[in-house]
C-alpha cells in the first residue's frame, strides 16, 4: 500500500512508518518537525515538512501521492499542558485535523486511521473501560481529541468517510533502532530510564493520594510495535468495513510505583522518589479492554509483560546516550 503518515517523525508515527516500511509499504511522512527533528524521519520513506493547518499543501500531497489509506498521528500529546493551554490543543488537534478533513474530501482521500486516546473516557466508570463507555474527558487533550471523534462521525455519516479511531493508553517500548525521544520529554517510562542512566536525579510522582492500591495512578501499558499492528489491521479492516473504533490496550493496569519498581528491576538501579501533588486532570484509573479488536481483527500484542517492555526501551535508551546494548 501507498500510505500518508501525518507526524511520522515523532515517537508513534515514526515507528508506525518503519514497521510499514519494513513489510514493503509505500511511506510519505508529513511532519511539521515541532517536536522532532530531520533525523527522526524514516529512512526509505517521502518526507513533507509542513503542517496539517497549511490547506493547500496538505491539499497537494494528497492529490499528488495518490494513497490507499492515511494514518493520521500528527497532535499535541500532554494533557497537562492542555491544562494550562487549552486553546493550543483546540487548534492543534481539533481544528487542524478538520483542515486534514476537508482535504481528503476535497482530493477523493476517503480512508483514515486516527489516532485517538483513553483520554475521551476520563474518570471511567468501570474497569477495563469498553468502547461503548461514557466519554467524559477530564482534560483538554482528551476533548480535543474527542471533538475530532464527533466530526468524523458525522464525515461518516454525511459523507461515507471510512475510518477508524483508535483509543490507546500509554503506549511504550523500542524497536530496533528507535524508540521514544520526546523534546521534551514528559512520559514517564522514559523519564525513569534518564533517572537509571544517571541523567535526572529522580523521578517525580503526581499525587499519592488516589483510591488505588498504593495511591497512585494507574494506566495500562501497550508496546509500540504491538500498536503499529493494530493500525495497520485497522487500516485494512476499512476494505469491509466502514467506521470502527477500538481500545488498544494490555488489558492490565500499573501504578506508578509499579512502573518505577519494574524499571528498577530491569536496569538494576535505584531510583529515588519525589512526591508531588496531583495534576489536574489526570484521571486516577485508565485501563482498557482490547476484546474487542482481537475479536474482531484478530490483533493479539506480542509483548503481555511490562517488564519486557521496559527492557526494549532500557536497550534503545543506553544506545541512544551511551553506545551500550545491553
Amino acid at each position: 500500500m501507498n500510505l500518508l503518515v501525518t507526524g511520522g517523525a515523532g515517537y508513534i508515527g515514526g515507528t508506525v512508518s518503519r514497521i510499514l516500511l519494513a513489510a514493503g509499504h509505500t511511506v510519505t511522512i508529513y511532519d511539521n518537525l515541532c517536536h522532532s527533528k530531520r533525523e527522526a524521519v524514516a529512512p526509505g520513506a517521502t518526507f513533507i515538512e509542513a503542517d496539517i493547518a497549511d490547506r493547500p499543501r496538505i491539499e497537494q500531497t494528497l492529490r499528488e501521492g495518490k494513497f490507499d489509506g492515511v494514518m493520521h498521528f500528527a497532535a499535541l500529546i500532554e494533557a497537562g499542558e492542555s491544562m494550562q493551554k487549552p486553546e493550543i490543543y483546540f487548534r492543534n488537534n481539533t481544528a487542524s485535523t478538520l483542515t486534514l478533513l476537508e482535504a481528503m474530501l476535497a482530493t477523493g482521500n476517503n480512508k483514515l486511521v486516527f489516532s485517538s486516546t483513553a483520554a475521551c473516557y476520563g474518570e471511567p466508570e468501570k474497569t477495563p473501560i469498553l468502547e461503548d463507555a461514557t466519554l467524559k474527558p477530564t482534560n483538554a487533550y482528551g476533548e480535543s481529541k474527542l471533538l475530532v471523534e464527533h466530526i468524523l462521525g458525522w464525515f461518516h455519516r454525511v459523507h461515507g468517510f471510512r475510518y477508524a479511531s483508535l483509543r490507546y493508553f500509554n503506549v511504550a517500548g523500542a524497536i530496533e533502532g528507535y524508540g521514544e525521544a520526546h523534546e521534551p520529554e514528559s512520559h514517564l517510562i522514559p523519564l525513569i530510564l534518564d533517572v537509571a542512566l544517571g541523567r535526572r536525579e529522580s523521578i517525580k510522582i503526581y499525587g499519592s493520594d488516589y483510591p488505588t492500591p498504593d495511591g497512585t495512578c494507574v494506566r495500562d501499558y501497550i508496546h509500540v510495535s504491538d500498536l503499529a499492528d493494530a493500525h495497520l489491521l485497522a487500516l485494512q479492516s476499512l476494505e469491509k468495513q466502514t467506521r470502527a473504533i477500538y481500545n488498544i490496550g494490555s488489558g492490565g493496569g500499573f501504578t506508578v510505583r509499579q512502573v518505577i519498581d519494574s524499571v528498577s528491576r530491569v536496569t538494576g538501579k535505584q531510583i529515588p522518589v519525589i512526591e508531588e501533588p496531583r495534576r489536574d486532570g489526570d484521571p486516577a484509573v485508565l485501563v482498557a479492554s482490547s476484546e474487542k479488536i482481537k475479536s474482531e481483527l484478530g490483533w493479539a500484542p506480542r509483548y503481555a509483560e511490562l517488564d519486557d517492555i521496559i527492557a526494549s526501551a532500557w536497550k534503545w535508551h543506553q544506545q541512544r546516550y551511551v553506545g551500550k546494548t545491553s
